[in-house]
């Protein structure tokens, strides 16, 4: 083979190599959201449903969920948690994974309590944490930390109101999200449709990766 036909293979080589480079980064940003870093999650200590303590460092190098909710809510937080059982069941075995079912009732909400409940709801990923603790703690994660609302009032159903909203958490403890269609962060996903759990479920399967 001649010099010149040598020339033109390799020529085709870097050609189709750099072709299929392309092809699959594109395919690749396509398949993979760019997510978003709207924040760290504030340092954490709370007692679990086996009256085990729980910190940050207990979800560290893990992919989390978190949400705000209470045990006698009448209204939404059915429908989350039975959303979050889907999450939970999308992932379980992987010990990289983990929930974060923090109660804004405290005084009612004790380990007991929240034991019961999460066996109600078939809560058994041994990183589905159901969370009590100091009612100010709380409220400042829940407000300040997150900035998803949650405040006791006499006239709301179930005496407490709260966000429905999901917080996603990365393995180093940033919250993230998608971008929605306008370029502006997601932050949150709603804990109450189908299609944002399913969004959910694909965003946690890319963190960890």
């Amino acid at each position: 083979m001649s010099t010149k036909k040598y020339s033109y293979v390799g020529i085709s080589f870097v050609v189709l190599v750099f072709g299929i480079w392309v092809v699959s980064t594109m395919i690749d940003r396509f398949q993979s959201p760019d997510f978003a870093n709207t924040g760290q999650v504030p340092e954490f200590r709370f007692t679990n449903q086996d009256g085990e303590t729980v910190t940050n460092e207990t979800y560290k190098g893990k992919v989390y969920v978190v949400e705000f909710f209470f045990t006698t809510c009448p209204s939404i937080c059915p429908i989350m948690n039975q959303n979050m059982k889907k999450v939970q069941d999308a992932f379980y075995g992987n010990p990289n994974f983990g929930i974060a079912s923090i109660t804004i009732d405290p005084n009612h909400d004790t380990p007991e309590v929240l034991k019961k409940y999460a066996e109600n709801y078939g809560a058994t990923h041994p990183n589905w944490h159901f969370l009590t603790g100091d009612k100010d703690a709380i409220y400042k994660l829940s407000n300040e930390g997150f900035k998803l609302y949650s405040a006791e009032d006499k006239n709301a159903e179930g005496g407490f109101e709260h966000s429905g909203l999901f917080a996603l958490i990365d393995q180093d403890g940033n919250i993230r999200s998608r971008y929605d269609e306008n370029g502006n962060a997601k932050i949150y996903y709603n804990g109450l449709e189908d299609a944002e759990i399913e969004m959910l479920k694909e965003d946690i399967r890319q963190l960890l990766k």
